[in-house]
């Protein structure tokens, strides 16, 4: 089932929609922020609790 998910791009800082589907294992992907263009290092986790994915972003530099 495909969620989705509002967070800030770690660049600009604007609020920007992801659709994301939880799968079973975590998936890892990167997606250029609406905003800015700048290339977002995205984490989908199924989440524990039941409320669906958690989504976790960074910067492609913060490496």
């Amino acid at each position: 089932m495909e969620h989705i998910v509002t967070v800030a791009c770690p660049y600009c800082g604007e609020p920007i929609d992801l659709r994301v589907e939880p799968l079973p294992e975590p998936q890892d992907y990167v997606e250029d922020c609406a905003v800015c263009c700048r290339p977002i290092e995205v984490r989908v986790d199924a989440g524990d609790d039941g409320g669906g994915p958690r989504v976790r972003v960074r910067s492609g530099d913060a490496l």
